[in-house]
């Protein structure tokens, strides 16, 4: 069985940047909670993998090209924090704004919680409002 790390990154890799929902199912427990996620709006929420699943999309369908490029890893018990870059290109709408066109790249920071080999939920920091300013939402 891989250790946490490495299920990780296959998790990032194959979910969250090549946007494979069938995948989650390989990856998560029964429940995945956002312990600490400020801005998101999931945030202090447990999902479902089904849940999660709506989650990843509604996360992913304003930028099909998102991508997680991972910086470091590491690993400790049942915790595997990662410093990451993401990037992604806004082509569909997003809270009620048309696309923009414009592309992003944001570093953010991100502990991922296992239980028995499986993702169980995470806190993390990014800075969403780089993000927002570099789409060119503001104002």
């Amino acid at each position: 069985m891989p250790d946490n790390s490495t299920r990780l990154l296959a998790f990032m890799e194959r979910v969250w940047s090549s946007g494979d929902v069938s995948a989650v199912d390989e990856f998560l427990g029964p429940q995945y909670t956002i312990y600490s996620d400020p801005g998101d709006p999931w945030d202090g929420q447990t999902l479902s993998v089904s849940g999660f699943k709506e989650r990843l999309l509604a996360s992913r369908t304003p930028f099909p090209d998102l991508r997680f490029d991972i910086d470091e890893t590491v690993s400790a018990g049942d915790r595997v924090a990662l410093s990451w870059t993401m990037r992604g290109t806004q082509l569909g709408s997003m809270g009620g704004r048309p696309p923009s066109g414009r592309s992003f790249a944001v570093r953010g920071m991100t502990i991922y919680h296992f239980a028995d080999g499986r993702i169980i939920g995470h806190q993390q920091v990014v800075d969403r409002l780089s993000v927002v300013q570099q789409l060119g939402l503001l104002g």
